[in-house]
């Protein structure tokens, strides 16, 4: 990347609203994770070959947003909950992935490292700048499974719910007893509709 990571922090508090430890982490993470595919320039030229996995909805998301461009809206950027600081590059031309997870002891190593700074935001920001890749991170080759429907660009489909009536775009949707319905309806929601507003 041509940034520094200096500057590559800048767009990262701009996005996020503020500048924490998980930011910086971040950061490291998603320059280690295109230079590990060989993506050069994620915002530019390669921005149509890089797609990533975000496991967690921390700070950490919105610097590896910020730093290589991927987004939620332009299917670039996948979400998937599993509350851990770890994310999956992908570049879609080669397909050569890695994961990274920041390790568990990297945690701590800001206290072994700077005990005598009272700050701990401090100790977290001098220690994750200048901690190796390899005290801050576990980096995996891995393979991903990509899909017409998991693609960037256009929806690839779009099918109507026979429950609810709602659409749903690019192979979301599920067969059952019921037909072509959303998993929503098949599975319940993650919300609920007043009995007032349901009739």
């Amino acid at each position: 990347m041509k940034e520094s990571l200096d500057d590559l922090l800048k767009l990262c508090e701009a996005l996020h609203g503020h500048m924490c430890a998980g930011q910086l982490l971040g950061a490291r993470m998603a320059l280690l994770g295109c230079e590990q595919i060989g993506i050069n320039d994620p915002r530019g030229a390669d921005r149509k070959n890089l797609i990533v996995w975000v496991e967690i909805d921390r700070c950490m998301t919105d610097a590896i947003s910020a730093v290589t461009g991927v987004r939620l809206g332009k299917r670039s950027l996948k979400f998937v909950d599993l509350g851990k600081v770890a994310a999956t590059f992908l570049n879609v031309e080669t397909g050569r992935a890695v994961r990274l997870v920041a390790l568990e002891s990297s945690r701590g190593l800001a206290d072994e490292r700077y005990p005598d700074v009272a700050n701990k935001r401090e100790r977290q920001f001098r220690t994750y700048r200048e901690a190796s890749d390899a005290e801050l991170f576990h980096l995996a080759e891995v393979q991903i499974e990509l899909n017409d429907f998991d693609l960037p660009g256009s929806p690839r489909s779009r099918v109507i719910c026979n429950v609810c009536g709602e659409g749903v775009n690019d192979g979301r949707e599920v067969r059952s007893s019921e037909g072509t319905v959303c998993r929503s309806c098949l599975e319940g929601a993650y919300y609920e509709v007043p009995i007032s507003e349901a009739t």
